[in-house]
């Protein structure tokens, strides 16, 4: 889709054959017989974009409450924030009195900023920036938007009462290929190096899976977000921003561990005892481990190993936990003879450190029954064990 083809799918006869797209519930497989429906009551570019839009719409509600009042592209889509990862950033930016987002695509954390503050969207591509303006505009909202290159310098000064403050999404994709390297972002981190002087208060979306030695020259806050138990993406936050050295946060809550927030436990490792709690993806990439394991009063099993273990079970939103059975020194016989003495014929298994496919040893356990169990395949002090364990 271009500038033109969504001027035209804002005026009543693409408002019409949005409609008409949005009323077959389209999805990306059935595109063609869609479109060929369509082209017979509209124009064909009309309806190109019309079916466009509507497809989008259908997967974006998984990232957008109101996505069937908003306008994407697809790849514009797939690198959006969901709203409920957006809306917890924003919050951090309530103290000031305005914020530039830069890179603001379709305006998904525009609209997030919007609800708590003035807010400059900027962007270098046309058709991005009027979809995020539409895109506000239909759901109540109001910002400014320019159209910038981000490698220039910015085309404002701080103003009013309060600093102002800066968000920065930089492209982590082109042509449909994902970059990894935050030297390679459009444009690169080291931008924000430019900014720094004028605007100290920086917060920066980068990827969740970054190269953490590429950090090593940043003065900031890093923090792994999950939603749902899923990590969906990491944040840079500089100056008055800056709370801890390290953050892992767990969506819905929110709920938060920093690094400094409780002491760490130094190799306190220990063999199962009742309960076994697998740490959530944002604890395990923000290395808080063993800071979790402080305030749950619990022991690794293997200093290379992120599964806890502790007597009592503890009730938190930043593992899961299994109550312990039984474990013992991993063998296939051994293993296959317990879970049939208890009739289990159906298992879960998860591993760490295990060079086992989980798939293969389902395969070789050839068991039948009514019983359910949860296998965790791990290492006790560098030596293979399994746990069995019940699921939560």
């Amino acid at each position: 889709m271009d500038l033109n083809s969504f001027g035209e799918l804002l005026t009543p006869a693409g408002q019409s054959a949005l409609l008409a797209a949005q009323t077959l519930t389209p999805c990306e497989v059935d595109f063609l017989p869609h479109f060929q429906k369509l082209s017979r009551e509209f124009p064909r570019e009309l309806a190109r974009a019309a079916l466009e839009i509507a497809i989008l719409r259908g997967e974006a509600i998984k990232k957008f409450p109101s996505a069937q009042q908003m306008y994407f592209t697809r790849a514009a889509l797939q690198q959006a924030t969901s709203f409920e990862v957006s809306t917890y950033r924003a919050a951090r930016f309530h103290e000031f009195e305005q914020v530039f987002d830069l890179g603001c695509s379709i305006g998904g954390d525009t609209l997030a900023l919007a609800a708590i503050t003035q807010v400059t969207g900027l962007d270098l591509d046309p058709l991005r920036l009027a979809m995020a303006q539409t895109n506000l505009q239909n759901l109540g909202y109001h910002a400014n938007f320019l159209q910038v290159d981000l490698r220039s310098p910015l085309p404002f000064t701080p103003a009013g009462r309060l600093p102002s403050a800066l968000f920065f999404d930089p492209a982590r994709r082109t042509d449909h290929r994902r970059i990894f390297s935050v030297k390679d972002y459009q444009p690169p981190l080291t931008q924000v190096h430019k900014w720094l002087s004028t605007y100290p208060a920086i917060g920066v979306k980068i990827s969740p899976g970054v190269k953490l030695e590429e950090l090593a020259e940043y003065d900031c806050e890093i923090e792994f977000i999950s939603l749902n138990g899923e990590l969906k993406e990491a944040v840079l936050w500089f100056g008055p921003l800056k709370t801890a050295v390290k953050r892992a946060t767990i969506l819905p809550g929110p709920f938060s561990v920093t690094k400094v927030q409780w002491p760490a436990v130094t190799e306190q490792l220990s063999e199962p005892l009742g309960y076994l709690f697998e740490p959530d993806a944002a604890i395990l990439r923000a290395g808080l481990v063993q800071n979790l394991a402080a305030q749950l009063g619990a022991h690794q099993l293997d200093p290379d190993i992120a599964y806890l273990t502790a007597e009592e079970q503890v009730d938190t939103p930043f593992a899961r936990v299994w109550e312990i059975e039984a474990w013992f020194p991993f063998q296939l016989k051994r293993l296959r003879a317990y879970l049939r003495e208890r009739n289990v014929g159906q298992v879960i298994v998860k591993k760490r450190g295990s060079p086992l496919q989980p798939e293969v040893l389902i395969r070789d356990l050839r068991i039948k029954g009514d019983q359910h169990r949860t296998i965790f395949l791990t290492h006790l002090s560098g030596k293979p064990i399994v746990i069995v364990a019940f699921s939560p």
